[in-house]
């Protein structure tokens, strides 16, 4: 990251100072805790910045807070908007509620229950909820529009200035909290307003600091405005990040961290699957998807991880968020296993006759594979009956034998792979 940022970069970077103040009363100091279990991987000091343990279980609740309170009378009197995944909306709730605010909030339809749920709860009696639209740039539009008809003032997610200020005070803690500056901040990148805060900040503060971005590879619209030399709008995108799955990267955010020369890098959604799940059972931490990005990005040299801890050096990984809804575990591990190479799909034409199944487990299944999904429904007016298979392996190096097992067989097996339409009905 370069340091030798602009005029308008250093008052950015006062204006975080200023926020930390300002929202002080509102939100908690957050822990900045030692990942034992990272720190060991790495052969370095891997912190985790638990904004997940926040009053609404993200960071968003700064940015809200920063930018409300910054409104006069008049502007309260007017009534806020915004658009949201379902984190910046808590927070919006909770400032609304506090502050005496009539809000509205616009969240797609995609947004987890317990996030609708705990925006309620925040809320309650000052807030409306209107769910519409496929994505969150959906639920913006709608906002947008909203304000223009409505005269009420549009709270951004990220990209305004009062927003990415305000997300930008956990820099100001982590500087607070270390007795020597990090040599890296692994930041989670949706629209880029907690980037873009952490990195103004640092530039003036902590000029020795990396601070690199960690953005879901299947909704990578920052990653596409900086090739691109300005923020350009993706056609479909991955929505399992929910809190970082935005079609467009904001504008201002996209200025300050092109200016600013800040590296973002693609971090896989299954390796984002794995990580929230070894979260969970070894540190104990509910984390979302979101909230598993820095982390998942980090790893030792040679593991192929998008960013390469050197063994020594001392790095923190903002916990963004820990807004996820229970239900949602299934997916979760059905992405690890497939991530990590462990689960295989095939569609496989078995004779119609008897002991075709056995002959086929006894065949080709290995010692430590099992059937993780079985879908057929026999026909007794043909030779063969396609079935859907997933089979789980008991270690991923285990695929070559299985494959040449099935080459050798006399039963007809096709593999499923990941880009196709039948992987995703089924997968």
């Amino acid at each position: 990251m370069r340091t030798d940022e602009s005029p308008q970069q250093q008052t950015l970077a006062h204006e975080v100072e200023a926020a930390a103040a300002r929202i002080a009363d509102s939100v908690i100091t957050s822990p900045l805790q030692i990942s034992e279990r990272l720190s060991a991987a790495c052969r370095a000091t891997v912190y985790l910045k638990r904004e997940d343990l926040q009053p609404v279980r993200s960071y968003k609740i700064r940015g809200a807070f920063n930018f409300m309170l910054q409104l006069d009378e008049e502007e309260r009197a007017r009534g806020v908007v915004c658009a949201s995944a379902g984190n910046h909306a808590q927070g919006f709730a909770l400032a609304c509620r506090q502050l005496g605010i009539q809000g509205t909030i616009f969240v797609p339809k995609t947004t987890p229950r317990q996030k609708i749920d705990r925006i309620r709860h925040f809320g309650r009696d000052r807030v409306t909820i209107e769910i519409s639209g496929s994505t969150y740039d959906d639920a913006s539009a709608l906002a947008h529009r909203f304000a223009d008809r409505n005269e009420a003032l549009l709270v951004s997610a990220f990209d305004d200035r009062r927003t990415i200020a305000g997300q930008g005070t956990v820099a100001v803690e982590i500087a607070q909290q270390l007795d020597t500056h990090p040599d890296a901040i692994i930041v989670p990148v949706g629209g880029g307003g907690v980037i873009a805060g952490i990195a103004a900040y640092a530039a003036e503060h902590m000029p020795d600091t990396k601070i690199i971005g960690a953005e879901p590879a299947g909704a990578a619209s920052m990653i596409a405005a900086l090739k691109a030399g300005h923020p350009v709008t993706l056609e479909n995108i991955d929505r399992f990040a929910d809190g970082t799955a935005v079609k467009r990267a904001g504008t201002i955010t996209y200025d300050i961290v092109s200016d600013l020369g800040v590296d973002v890098r693609p971090v896989a959604e299954g390796a984002v699957a794995t990580e929230m799940l070894a979260m969970y059972q070894v540190d104990g931490i509910i984390a979302e998807p979101s909230g598993a990005l820095a982390s998942a990005a980090v790893g030792a040299p040679g593991t192929g991880k998008p960013v390469v801890v050197e063994p020594g050096s001392t790095v923190v990984c903002l916990v963004s968020g820990g807004n996820n809804d229970i239900s949602r575990y299934p997916e979760i591990l059905e992405r690890s296993l497939v991530h990590e190479g462990l689960k295989h799909y095939f569609i496989v034409d078995f004779p119609q006759e008897p002991g075709a199944l056995r002959r086929f487990l006894n065949e080709i299944l290995g010692p430590d594979d099992d059937i993780a999904m079985f879908e057929y429904v026999k026909r007794s007016d043909r030779e063969t009956g396609p079935a859907f298979v997933g089979i789980q392996l008991g270690a991923a190096e285990d695929l070559p034998n299985l494959l040449e097992r099935m080459e050798s067989s006399q039963i007809e097996i096709e593999r499923v792979h990941q880009n196709s339409p039948m992987f995703r009905l089924f997968a």
